[in-house]
């Protein structure tokens, strides 16, 4: 009883430090950065808001997490250290460009690549279990499995990114995989890591508030790489110290990210475009046309988050119900496939029609 009191006070400790540096870094983020952190290009394909906006949520993100990390040393001696490296470097990767310093894609992309190398080898980080025979013996091999680790980040930190356009859209797609993740370690009593993704959570709701649904800040690049690399830590770690689960289920909590970018991907180069360059062609920005024809003169930026994760949030609950199914889990991820193409191409289809009208 002691001990959750113990752990209920740093956590209410943490929220207060948290929502007081969320408050300063929008307040006066500006006075260190000048305006090199506002969001002032409305002309870029992933661009929906109309005011100067700072890119600052990466950085509170930052700061709060490294508190976390230092109140969990202090009060539980635990030190999180590979969350705490991997998620500060790709940060930092990110905060370039929101501060203006412009890397080219495919650098950052290079730069992204070397870093989660190196980490992952270091931590030796890898997936003990997946339900495939044929990957599990390839992931046997030390360097196929750094580099299948490693692909994974990739898909989830770029995924994270490329959504990362409307008021929420991000951060609530991230509470709920991160909410499902707290719940599957505290069924199995994994206390101190639930703990841990309970601060995770803290800070993506303070975040909300503040971007959430009128925007005072946005998550900014270094934001999106910070949360996408700590989730996709977060998600091979559950899969590893619960067995019991089908992997298939992690792939279907992580499909829109992941199948956001590999959808992406592969239809430019059917366009005949660049791979890595942005356009306003994703799923979300579909569904973002299709409000403002329904709903012209209405906010739909903060209604198409709400509107995409609550059709998330349907669609994965059956693999959670039957997280522990395998068979199950494989056929819905594939039936994911078949439901987001026949979405995006009902959407494309749909916008086509009232445009030659």
């Amino acid at each position: 009883m002691q001990n959750d009191s113990l752990e209920l006070s740093v956590l209410s400790i943490f929220t207060l430090f948290s929502f007081f540096i969320f408050f300063i870094v929008q307040k006066y983020s500006h006075l260190f950065f000048g305006n090199s952190l506002l969001d002032d290009d409305f002309e870029k394909p992933q661009a929906f808001h109309t005011l100067n906006i700072p890119r600052s949520g990466g950085l509170a993100s930052a700061i709060s997490f490294i508190f976390l990390i230092l109140l969990f040393n202090l009060f539980f001696s635990i030190l999180y250290i590979e969350h705490l490296l991997l998620s500060i470097c790709l940060f930092l990767i990110g905060f370039f460009e929101d501060v203006k310093l412009k890397l080219t894609p495919k650098i950052r992309l290079a730069t992204m690549a070397v870093v989660l190398f190196i980490l992952i080898k270091i931590f030796s980080i890898n997936i003990l279990w997946i339900e495939l025979n044929f990957l599990q013996n390839i992931l046997s091999i030390n360097l196929w499995s750094i580099l299948f680790v490693l692909l994974c980040f990739l898909f989830i930190i770029n995924g994270s990114n490329l959504i990362d356009g409307f008021n929420g859209l991000l951060a609530i797609q991230l509470l709920i995989i991160n909410s499902l993740l707290f719940a599957i370690n505290i069924e199995n009593e994994i206390k101190f890591y639930s703990i841990f993704i309970t601060g995770q959570i803290i800070i993506l709701l303070i975040f909300l508030l503040f971007n959430f649904p009128k925007a005072k800040m946005f998550m900014g690049d270094g934001g999106a790489y910070f949360f996408g690399s700590l989730t996709a830590l977060n998600v091979i770690l559950t899969n590893n110290t619960n067995p019991a689960l089908s992997t298939y289920f992690y792939c279907i909590i992580m499909f829109y990210l992941f199948f956001e970018v590999f959808f992406s991907f592969f239809r430019k180069i059917y366009q005949k475009k660049s791979p890595i360059m942005p356009d306003d062609k994703h799923l979300h920005m579909l569904s973002f046309k299709i409000l403002k024809l329904k709903n012209p003169g209405q906010d739909n930026n903060y209604l198409n988050s709400l509107l995409i994760n609550f059709v998330y949030l349907i669609l994965i609950m059956p693999a959670f119900i039957m997280k522990t199914n395998v068979l199950f889990c494989m056929l819905w991820f594939f039936a994911l496939i078949i439901i987001y193409m026949s979405i995006y191409f009902l959407l494309n289809s749909f916008i086509k029609k009232k445009i030659d009208i």
